[in-house]
């Protein structure tokens, strides 16, 4: 189960990640005169969406939900997080490669393509989805319903069984 001083540190960790990602994808532009600290900070921005997710997993897999096999429950109630995490994943690896990739040899030069533009504006608008469901579950993770049995919990087990 996870306890009330642990869910605090796990949920610190996961809104500095957050925090983090909002911060590189606010001010990366900033740094497009040296493409080799861009491509660090796009490197740590895709590891810290990596292990968000991982931390998310971790967290389900440790509800009382999951551990008496409610797992659709589960994937029920955070399909959505799940399916925006995987989108916002691969169009921010897909952003740092094209806008890298067209600016390294020529960092001073302003390109932006209007495939790169469309690309940008809809990383960015699924990015604002992304932060929004992911605050929400993590909060919702702390619900100590979820780590004990309960009459919900049962009626959910009882209808899944039939």
């Amino acid at each position: 189960m996870l306890q009330s001083g642990n869910f605090s540190l796990v949920l610190l960790i996961q809104l500095t990640l957050l925090a983090y990602d909002l911060f590189v994808n606010s001010f990366s532009e900033l740094l497009r005169a040296a493409p080799v600290i861009q491509l660090v900070l796009f490197i740590i921005q895709d590891i810290a969406i990596l292990f968000n997710v991982i931390i998310i997993l971790l967290m389900m897999f440790n509800t009382y939900v999951f551990q008496v096999g409610l797992v659709s429950l589960l994937v029920e109630r955070f399909r959505v997080l799940l399916i925006f995490s995987a989108l916002y994943l691969t169009l921010s690896i897909c952003f740092h490669s094209w806008v890298l990739n067209l600016r390294w040899l020529d960092s001073n030069r302003f390109i932006w393509t209007d495939g790169l533009q469309a690309l940008f504006v809809f990383q960015r608008a699924v990015a604002v989805l992304y932060y929004y469901l992911y605050k929400r579950t993590a909060e919702y993770m702390g619900d100590p319903r979820l780590y004990e049995d309960s009459l919900w919990l049962r009626e959910a087990f009882a209808r899944a069984r039939q």
